[in-house]
């Protein structure tokens, strides 16, 4: 299949479920086969590929996967839109947003409403700003209490806006979070934040990473992993 489809001028995009999406191609120093995904937004095929691959091969790996691609696109949440529903995803609730014109601008939670002002066309951006705001501070506390346990300096803390990892964990110490675990049940957020202390001490996934991981987390790493598994994609539906 895929050696027929090498031979024919095949554009850098293809159709899945009546859409027709870019093929975005990545190439890795480290690489030593084909990778393909779906964006977590359903907006675009990714492939990284290495150094040695022509780039017509990597375009006929995708089309010769169209049927499996088909598959992960029916699993994309659809796009909502908070500012028009007026609802916001918060540690695992959904939030009723009061807005009017002339309240003050700066977000004030009350329960489970977030009361907010300012121009309704800028509601979205300010919307986004209060989420990265209360996702770092959360983070920040998040990464002290578990940096404790496992007897560490407190590590810093940036957001990350991924497609693809919820956190990662820097040779320097530093911790990336991805931003959109705010809208998650908070022992999921924290699972995420404790991996990632985990790594400070063990850069691998071996006994005695998951032994700590296990030593320093509260609550039942399956399930939180089980609920980004079968949930994390609707945690890309909002805010593009």
């Amino acid at each position: 299949m895929i050696e027929w489809l090498r031979d024919q001028k095949l554009p850098p995009e293809i159709e899945i479920a009546g859409r027709r999406l870019p093929i975005e191609l990545r190439r890795h120093p480290t690489a030593k086969r084909l990778t393909l995904r779906l964006a977590p937004d359903g907006s675009a095929v990714r492939i990284t590929l290495p150094r040695w691959c022509a780039s017509k091969e990597a375009v006929a790996f995708a089309h010769a996967r169209a049927e499996w691609l088909n598959e992960q696109l029916a699993k994309v949440p659809e796009t909502r839109d908070p500012v028009a529903e007026r609802r916001l995803d918060y540690r695992g609730q959904s939030l009723a947003i009061a807005w009017s014109a002339d309240a003050p601008r700066k977000p004030r939670l009350d329960g489970d409403t977030l009361h907010i002002g300012g121009p309704e066309e800028t509601l979205a951006k300010r919307l986004t700003r209060w989420l990265d705001a209360q996702a770092l501070a959360l983070f920040a506390e998040d990464a002290g209490f578990y940096c404790q346990r496992a007897g560490l300096s407190v590590a810093p803390v940036k957001l990350t806006r991924a497609h693809r990892r919820w956190g990662s964990c820097s040779s320097e110490g530093v911790l990336r979070l991805n931003w959109r675990l705010v809208q998650a049940p908070d022992h999921v957020r924290r699972s995420v934040v404790a991996h990632e202390v985990a790594h400070l001490v063990h850069f691998d996934h071996s006994p005695a990473f998951h032994a700590l991981l296990g030593a320093i987390f509260e609550g039942d790493i399956d399930e939180a992993n089980g609920w980004l598994s079968q949930h994390g994609r609707t945690l890309y539906a909002a805010f593009g």
